[in-house]
């Protein structure tokens, strides 16, 4: 069995930061990507960020600029660093991650969520 657990949301002013953690626990073998996803209210859920274990990583137009991803394998974290936060940004943040397990099954797993309010 495979956990995600989430940290780091909260509440911030417009143009305020927050980093957001991950970290992966269990019958882990490897972990291929790891990313960030939200979902607004009344809005379906959407890519924010994905980092390969090698480091190279992907962005939504919407965060490119403000939001940084990165990971650290030794730790089996994620992170997400959240810059220049807009009104538009308030979401649940779920933490998502392709991890094989100690028995060499594939599978996607996500975290519970961390909500993020960005308001004045």
């Amino acid at each position: 069995q495979v956990q995600l657990v989430e940290s780091g949301g909260g509440s911030v002013q417009p143009g305020g930061s927050l980093r957001l953690s991950c970290a992966a626990s269990g019958s882990i073998f490897r972990i291929n990507d790891m990313g960030w996803y939200r979902q607004a209210p009344g809005k379906q859920r959407e890519l924010v960020a994905t980092v390969t274990p090698g480091g190279t990583t992907n962005y939504a137009d919407s965060v490119k600029g403000r939001f940084t991803i990165s990971r650290d394998n030794a730790k089996n974290t994620v992170y997400l660093q959240m810059n220049s936060l807009k009104p538009e940004d308030t979401a649940v943040y779920y933490c998502n991650a392709y991890v094989v397990d100690t028995h060499i099954r594939g599978m996607n797993y996500w975290g519970k969520g961390t909500l993020v309010t960005v308001s004045s």
